[in-house]
């Protein structure tokens, strides 16, 4: 290692830097560096080398502190250049937690800490002849009217080293300050922050490792839907026009309909006999004996699906040369902070799976939370009826014993409660368990109630899921109904939020826990863990993933009445698991 690098450890450990010390980082790939320890006293460590990245890992190898990062991007970064850091504390994941929403830059991160007017951010604007120039505003980041200066937030903190070690010292600032609001919400809150930063070093990792593949089989799956790779656009023609033919021979002679359009889909049917409220999957499937049309359009949907979603333009884009399918990862989505992928990772056909392999001297420990939501709403609303159901491998069987009703019956009724439905097969079923789990209906009225208000809700874990009504941009939308809808999709994301804090906890735990055995997570599926691993560890990787979740759950909830299960198993293809 260089003398730097030596010398950068020198002075960070006189700064009082160590184990789990928290140090700031603003990291220019090609620029430089800087680092600046929260403590203070001890000045900002600053460095020009181009390649900055080795001095990192230097540190962390040396130190393990905690890192502070502004965002995602900085993770990103540091695994490009093979880096992997233990902890952090990310602001903009922070942020998310606190404030709500998806926008988290540097300049409304800013501005929401100091109680700054949204309306009033400056931007990176060209000056004009209206604009107010001051020589000096670009010398400091933050403006005489408190807001961040845009072109430092934008990438002008990396100008210079001087530069990038005023904006460690500013995360410095604004973690300061969150610190104070998470000590506003208490503990959990503090507890989700740290969870949500370990995951965005977790997404800089999935999006650069990405889901191993065997192009040759999953190019085979393609074709059992779309045949072979087209030669030109007008072979793409015909094979889709072939596709369409299959379900319009059913049709009556001299009709024709776009299959594309679920309202001529529904004349479609119409013709034949079959009249249905719209084309949902799920109804079709009610009525594929009713007439040779629907098996064949529901036929006809997976192929289309492939063809123009997930054909071998998607394989192209997509599927590197390693055999490798690789995505840009989010830990939160903006509302109640579940992790989203692009590529297709969270949405590809289930028949796609059977192309995804481990490769040689390689296995998958496939972990599965199992009924997450029915159990963390007994959690979260320390329901003891229904906590006591979540003793049992298959939660639903108590609860249907409890109701009086047929397990099938059961699950729907719980799950209705949580999604808000009222009708159908589980309604009389849904007024029992008013009676039998009161804590718990009691919890997600409270959720439609404030929905239906308009008030902002926080999730267990403490992040806040906005909830104040907007105004349709046409003013022609029944209000109730949009009342209606906000209350529902509120008694939805209290469960749906804090089943996202305790999967992303239990994942963060299984990276640091299984990296020492050369097993790394390469795809988080809503409740799904994929875990790719070295053949001869699969047996300890499959132990740890069950204890990583035992003690996720023990922190996220401990007082320790609801049982939290997973289905494990060891597979060397991803279509081996069952279910």
């Amino acid at each position: 290692m260089g003398a730097e690098a030596v010398a950068a450890v020198d002075a960070l450990r006189h700064a009082g830097v160590g184990h789990g010390s928290v140090l700031g980082l603003a990291l220019a790939p090609g620029r430089g560096l800087a680092l600046a320890p929260a403590a203070g006293g001890g000045g900002t460590w600053l460095s020009d080398d181009h390649d900055p990245v080795p001095l990192v890992a230097h540190v962390e190898e040396v130190l393990r502190p905690r890192w502070l990062l502004w965002s995602g991007a900085t993770s990103a970064a540091l695994v490009a250049g093979g880096v992997r850091v233990s902890t952090c504390w990310d602001v903009a994941a922070v942020h998310r937690v606190v404030a709500g929403g998806w926008r988290a830059d540097p300049g409304f991160v800013w501005a929401t800490l100091h109680d700054l007017p949204i309306a009033g951010l400056p931007t990176d604007a060209p000056p004009d002849l209206f604009s107010a120039v001051e020589d000096d505003a670009a010398d400091e980041p933050v403006r005489p009217d408190g807001y961040l200066d845009p072109a430092w937030a934008a990438d002008g903190w990396a100008d210079a080293p001087e530069r990038m070690g005023a904006w460690a010292a500013l995360a410095v600032v604004a973690m300061a300050l969150q610190q104070r609001r998470l000590e506003e919400l208490g503990d959990r809150a503090a507890a989700t922050a740290r969870a949500e930063s370990a995951t965005e070093l977790l997404c800089a990792e999935l999006a650069a490792d990405g889901l191993p593949m065997d192009r040759r089989l999953a190019e085979a799956v393609v074709a059992g839907y779309v045949g072979p790779r087209p030669r030109d656009e007008a072979e793409v023609r015909h094979r889709r026009a072939e596709r369409d033919a299959l379900v319009l021979r059913h049709a009556p002679a001299g009709t024709t309909f776009d299959l594309r359009s679920p309202g001529q889909v529904r004349s479609l049917l119409r013709s034949v006999g079959l009249e249905v409220p719209d084309t949902r999957a799920w109804r079709l499937e009610a009525l594929r004996d009713a007439h040779p049309v629907v098996s064949e359009l529901l036929a006809w949907r997976k192929a289309e699906r492939v063809a123009t979603t997930y054909g071998y333009g998607w394989l192209d884009e997509h599927l590197s040369p390693d055999g490798h399918l690789r995505g840009a990862w989010s830990s939160a989505d903006g509302a109640a902070g579940r992790m989203t992928a692009s590529a297709g990772l969270h949405n590809m056909p289930a028949d796609m799976r059977a192309a995804v392999v481990a490769g040689e001297g390689k296995v998958f420990v496939r972990a599965d939370l199992g009924q997450i939501e029915p159990r963390v709403l007994a959690a979260i609303s320390g329901d003891a009826a229904l906590a006591r159901a979540s003793a049992e491998d298959d939660m639903y069987a108590p609860v249907a014993l409890q109701l009086g009703v047929e397990r099938s019956v059961a699950k729907v009724a719980v799950l209705g409660a949580m999604y808000g439905q009222t009708t159908g097969k589980g309604a009389e079923a849904l007024q029992r368990l008013h009676s039998t789990y009161p804590v718990a209906m009691a919890h997600l009225d409270a959720a439609d109630e404030a929905g239906r208000a308009g008030r902002d809700l926080r999730t267990h874990g403490g992040r806040l899921i906005r909830l104040a009504p907007t105004e349709p941009a046409d003013g022609g939308e029944d209000p109730r109904g949009r009342a209606a809808a906000r209350g529902r999709y509120a008694r939805n994301a209290v469960v749906q939020g804090a089943a996202a804090e305790l999967f992303k906890r239990w994942a963060v735990t299984v990276r640091a826990r299984a990296a020492p055995l050369g097993a790394r997570i390469v795809l988080c599926l809503h409740d799904e863990l994929l875990v790719h691993a070295p053949a001869a560890q699969g047996e300890s990787v499959a132990s740890l993933v069950v204890d990583c979740l035992h003690e996720a759950a023990g922190r996220w909830s401990p007082e320790g009445t609801v049982r939290f299960v997973a289905d494990v198993s060891i597979l060397e293809r991803w279509s081996d698991a069952k279910g």
